[in-house]
Parts: C-alpha cells; structure tokens; sequence
C-alpha cells in the first residue's frame, strides 16, 4: 500500500471527520479510500455497454392517467434487465418501487429513464454498480449445468 500527501482545506476536512464520526470508519483514511471508490465505481459504471447491477428507486402516483400501465408495459419490454422489484403503497396516492436490475449500463439508464421520465413519477434514483462477468464456466456438482457468475 502507498503513502499519499493530499491538502484540503478546513471546512473540507471537518466533513471528512464528520464522515469518520457518522459511518465508523476507523480513520480518514480509511474514509478517503471508500470514497474514493465509490467514485471509481460511478466512473466505470457510466462507461457505455460496461455490465452492470443496479437499483432503480422511484415514487410515483398511481392516479397519474395510465401511469401504471405504462411503467408495466415498460418492465415487460425490458424484462432481460430485471432481477427484482417490490412495490409499496405509501397512501392513498403515493407508492414506492424498487428494482434491482442486470446488464449493459448504457441498457440499464436507457430504461431507467423510459421510467422515471413519466409523468407523475417523481423521487427517482439510479444506482450503478459496475461488475464483471467471469468467463470460468463450472457446475457445483456433477448433476448440475455449467454456468458463468457475474462479479463485483
């Protein structure tokens, strides 16, 4: 592990020990490198056909005209992206959906944006997180299929 030197200024470093305090990390430095990735980790998934995961949060009111019939023809036009979604009712107007999603991140926001661009959804968030597929085909025991696994 290197060694690094970096200047910030006062206010800037209040927040990192904020950071430090709120989370628990163990020390800055521990807090700079999580951050650090976490950018590095924006960066790659915003890389075109790069794979990825993700989650697709978004409220939305289920009185908007056709609104859910539209997000439902939506999911079923794109149903090799999706893994998983709940959907929660808040009130008699508001509800929650959440999925998480698998693919070429370009595919995965191109999609997410046929979503949350609607009329009536509102609240939306995107989280990318890139991975990588591994080309090492095995079975976990001979009566099973070979098969690929994806990776953080």
């Amino acid at each position: 592990m290197e060694r690094i030197t970096i200047t910030i200024d006062d206010e800037l470093l209040e927040t990192v020990d904020r950071l430090v305090k709120d989370r628990g990390y163990q020390g800055r430095s521990e807090a700079v490198r999580e951050l650090l990735r976490e950018s590095a980790s924006r960066h790659q998934a915003k890389e075109g056909r790069a794979p990825c995961v993700a989650t697709l949060s978004y409220v939305f009111d289920h009185n908007t005209r056709d609104l859910s019939n539209r997000l439902t023809h939506q999911q079923h036009d794109h149903h090799e992206l999706g893994i998983a979604t709940t959907y929660i009712h808040f009130d008699h107007d508001s509800c929650l959906e959440v999925s998480i999603l698998r693919g070429a991140a370009d595919k995965v926001r191109k999609f997410a944006d046929s979503l949350t661009t609607q009329r009536g959804v509102r609240h939306a968030y995107l989280h990318l997180i890139p991975v990588r597929t591994m080309t090492h085909r095995h079975s976990h025991d001979p009566s099973s299929e070979p098969h690929s696994h994806t990776t953080l």
